[in-house]
């Protein structure tokens, strides 16, 4: 009973600290600058390279590769132009997709027959 008498005075603000002053401020300070590291380390920067990796390969996609959309989709490119992919995913079937639409790419197309005989020559 002698300790709920004296809640109020547990309860209140410590001695000297009344005032607010600055030295009350510097540890948010630090929680916050702490708190903000973590989301830029775990959140931030993972992201914007994940999403300089896909711009990247978006960039990279050239007539013949084999890729997969985001809808699951997967053709081999048949035409590409600024901002669309024609996919030929059958023998008579293409269809046109956004470029950022492919998700990834399965097969790249081999960089030409004749630097393919070069290495061939080469390894006998």
């Amino acid at each position: 009973m002698n300790t709920l008498n004296n809640l109020p005075l547990l309860m209140g603000a410590p001695g000297g600290a009344a005032g607010g002053g600055a030295t009350s401020i510097a540890p948010t300070l630090v929680t916050f600058g702490l708190v903000f590291a973590i989301f830029y380390f775990l959140i931030i920067r993972p992201q914007n390279k994940r999403q300089k990796q896909t711009q990247q390969m978006l960039q990279a996609l050239k007539k013949g590769d084999r890729v997969v959309t985001i809808g699951g989709m997967r053709g081999t490119i048949f035409s590409l132009k600024d901002d669309t992919v024609v996919l030929k995913v059958d023998d008579n079937t293409k269809i046109q997709f956004s470029r950022s639409a492919v998700s990834q790419i399965l097969e790249k197309k081999p960089a030409g027959e004749s630097a393919g005989k070069d290495a061939a020559s080469d390894e006998k």
